[in-house]
């Protein structure tokens, strides 16, 4: 009796959990329907199987209960592709697990690239709720708003131009998690303000300086296109701030001063040496380099790939878009920081090159590569190379290893074909080849050295060998093994007998 009762109230409560979910289930049947009725939607497309979707399961449904009770609510949802949901999953482009997309009156707005945990997910939603530029109705309002604002604002200012004030709500719905936008059509601020039918980028108050204009205004024709370019452009100023939050914001060649960035305890210092890179940037104002400010505390990977050191004030790194770099060695001054951007556009900078020691012995079936004899091994242009990106802690790679070996001691008497193998986590691996995982492979054919395969085939010797066999340059025959050799002498011998 008592274990029917205990079984009775477990279900009870699982009935209860089940039905008290805030994520809302969606099928082929209510899908359109559903998501036509909300302004914002965020919908998961899973797998019950799919390990990533059983762990963002808990962390999603945190975030729906927190975003129900937002003003106004987000509402969540999720479609089940392998049951009810497999038309709908099919017509969306589904085709890995989890798929998140956000929905604006039943029509995909775009998909969701933000974080996969409930906080990260309630702060990323926020900013895609309500309307993307908030609607100034007075000056008061318009002026406490600039004030408390520590991040430049983009404002219209609409009289009788329709166009613009269309392309800009556009710029306004695809900007909106990078930047702040504001509007109206208020005749006090239009007169106040002296702007009339014009987008306005007004910067933070922090970042005003004697130096450069606080404001610039777009002169442009009523196009969202030009409008973006001109935000992208313009909206941090000659040298703005760059931190963890906007840093995708800035766009290679990219030279960067890192110092005791603080606008919070040392507003006045941080300003000093931010007035001292405006003055050397204006300088090289047209030359295609984009420059920033940025806290060393905020970065502190960049510069230990780099070899900046705890105790320098201030390092300067300039990366180009080809990712190469250059770290100015001197101590930093208008005049030693001048000098460095001189010999950067008159070509006459070293890249920085991060980089193991060069092995004292490197004789064995698989090279090791380093960053200082990367150029030398990898793009030697009389070998074919096939080069693996790996990483020490990296699971597959150690898995890798013995098969890889295996390749390399098979093919050691090839004289045209190196098999290789570099540390991608203490040595720079440069353009134009790519490592996002581990382990990576690459095959760097000898007149091709500018165009690198990806190699993506089987991952056991033979692959490798039928893959090399293909791609190779010049043609090989891989000598016959001892074993074949003993079975063909022992048959001759048996003939001679």
């Amino acid at each position: 009796m008592i274990m029917r009762t205990l079984l009775v109230i477990l279900f009870a409560n699982v009935a209860f959990f089940a039905e008290s979910s805030d994520v809302i289930e969606l099928s082929d049947d209510d899908f359109k329907s559903r998501t036509q009725e909300e302004d914002l939607m965020l919908v998961e497309f899973f797998a019950p199987w799919c390990g990533h979707c059983k762990r963002l399961a808990p962390e999603y449904e945190d975030a729906a209960t927190k975003l129900k009770a937002n003003d106004p609510p987000v509402p969540l949802a999720k479609v089940d592709c392998t049951e009810g949901g497999k038309e709908t999953c099919g017509k969306h482009g589904v085709s890995g697990y989890p798929t998140l997309k956000i929905f604006r009156n039943g029509e995909v707005s775009k998909d969701y690239d933000g974080p996969r945990e409930a906080k990260g997910i309630v702060s990323y939603m926020k900013k895609q709720a309500g309307p993307s530029s908030k609607e100034m109705m007075d000056m008061e309002s318009m002026k406490k708003k600039m004030d408390s604002s520590d991040l430049a604002m983009i404002a219209g200012f609409f009289d009788k131009n329709e166009d613009l004030r269309t392309e800009f709500i556009k710029v306004a719905n695809d900007y909106r998690e990078r930047y702040t936008f504001l509007h109206t059509t208020s005749e006090e601020i239009i007169t106040e303000m002296g702007h009339k039918d014009e987008i306005v980028i007004f910067r933070p108050k922090h970042l005003h300086t004697k130096l450069e204009p606080s404001k610039a205004v777009y002169t442009g024709i009523p196009e969202a296109f030009t409008i973006k370019k001109f935000i992208d452009a313009t909206v941090h100023g000659l040298v703005g701030h760059m931190t963890q939050d906007n840093s995708d914001q800035f766009k290679k060649p990219l030279c960067v001063v890192y110092y005791d960035v603080d606008y919070k305890l040392n507003p006045k210092g941080t300003n000093y040496w931010r007035n001292r890179v405006i003055k050397v940037a204006s300088e090289f104002k047209g030359k295609v380099l984009n420059f920033a400010i940025a806290s060393k505390g905020d970065f502190p990977r960049v510069l230990e790939d780099i070899g900046s050191k705890s105790e320098d004030q201030h390092t300067v790194l300039i990366t180009s878009d080809d990712e190469s770099k250059y770290v100015m060695k001197e101590t930093f001054s208008v005049d030693t920081f001048r000098e460095f951007l001189q010999q950067y556009f008159a070509g006459k900078l070293e890249p920085y090159i991060k980089s193991e020691a060069v092995p004292e012995e490197n004789e064995g079936p698989v090279k090791v590569v380093v960053g200082k004899t990367f150029n030398e091994i990898v793009n030697d242009p009389t070998k074919d190379v096939l080069i693996e990106f790996y990483a020490p802690w990296c699971g597959h790679c150690k898995n890798l290893e013995p098969t890889y070996n295996e390749l390399g001691e098979k093919l050691k008497d090839v004289k045209d074909i190196v098999i290789a193998k570099m540390d991608a986590t203490a040595n720079d691996v440069p353009p134009p080849f790519k490592v996002s995982g581990f382990p990576t492979l690459y095959f760097a054919p000898m007149n091709s050295k500018n165009e690198p395969k990806k190699y993506q085939s089987g991952r056991d010797v033979d692959s490798f060998v039928d893959y090399l066999k293909r791609e190779a340059t010049n043609p090989f025959e891989l000598p016959t093994t001892d074993k074949k050799k003993k079975k063909k002498k022992s048959k001759k011998e048996k003939d001679e007998l």
